[in-house]
């Protein structure tokens, strides 16, 4: 059985294309527009994996990831941050949240599948 990514970005084209590139690797995708959307959506599925942007509306994705880490199912729940927001200070604060990974964009598709892979293999 494919393993579940759920996509939370606030961007409807960044939402598609990674949801093209982890669906062309057999992945079954999920998406969400901001935070609160991602946790009704995982409310109601199982997912293996959680990329996140960190600017959305209503729940950011340090609130996300932060929210996330609190809650018994979802502690050990691999996330990795996707978001344009480059500086250290910014990648910090994304791995001090409790994120697994930091990945800037534009991003490269072969480096966000590697990441992906080294979670769900």
């Amino acid at each position: 059985m494919p393993s579940t990514v759920l996509v939370v970005d606030d961007s409807t084209a960044i939402r598609k294309f990674v949801m093209f590139a982890l669906r062309s690797n057999g992945l079954n995708v999920l998406t969400a527009q901001d935070g609160l959307d991602a946790l009704e959506t995982l409310a109601r599925h199982s997912v293996d994996l959680v990329i996140t942007d960190l600017n959305m509306p209503k729940l950011d994705g340090f609130g996300l990831v932060r929210k996330l880490r609190l809650e018994q199912n979802s502690e050990r729940l691999p996330i990795i941050i996707l978001s344009s927001l480059s500086g250290e200070a910014d990648v910090e604060a994304g791995l001090e949240a409790g994120a697994d990974a930091y990945l800037v964009k534009p991003f490269n598709q072969a480096r966000l599948k590697y990441e992906v892979a080294k979670f769900l293999n």
